[in-house]
């Protein structure tokens, strides 16, 4: 038996720490924009330009997975709270339990997610 609200104290946990997370990357982002705005625009020929764009980047996608990773744990919320938490979206077959302990915003089964 899924105990909810287990899963959804523990979602809204890592909701919370993704949401800090996304502040914190942003902000990573703009001393990145800030020092690349110091600093010579050539990055060609300035050495710091290129692990500056690398940096962006690096943040850039770090970004993107924390907002997908939120979208994924709002989800889960939202399946606790119409009552189709633990059914897989796809099949509507349960979803195991290992899996969501594993994984608390899973919306497939492991069969459909392969």
């Amino acid at each position: 038996m899924i105990d909810l609200d287990e899963f959804r104290n523990s979602l809204q946990t890592m909701q919370r720490e993704t949401q800090q997370s996304i502040k914190d990357i942003g902000g990573n982002i703009d001393a990145i924009v800030s020092a690349r705005q110091d600093s010579n625009s050539d990055d060609e020929h300035d050495p710091e330009g290129s692990t500056l764009a690398f940096e962006r980047s690096q943040s850039d996608s770090l970004l993107k997975q924390a907002e997908s990773r939120l979208r994924d744990i709002d989800a889960a919320l939202t399946r606790i709270a119409a009552g189709t938490f633990g059914v897989c979206i796809v099949c509507e077959g349960p979803i195991a339990p290992a899996r969501l302990a594993a994984r608390p915003y899973a919306a497939t089964c492991i069969t459909c997610a392969g």
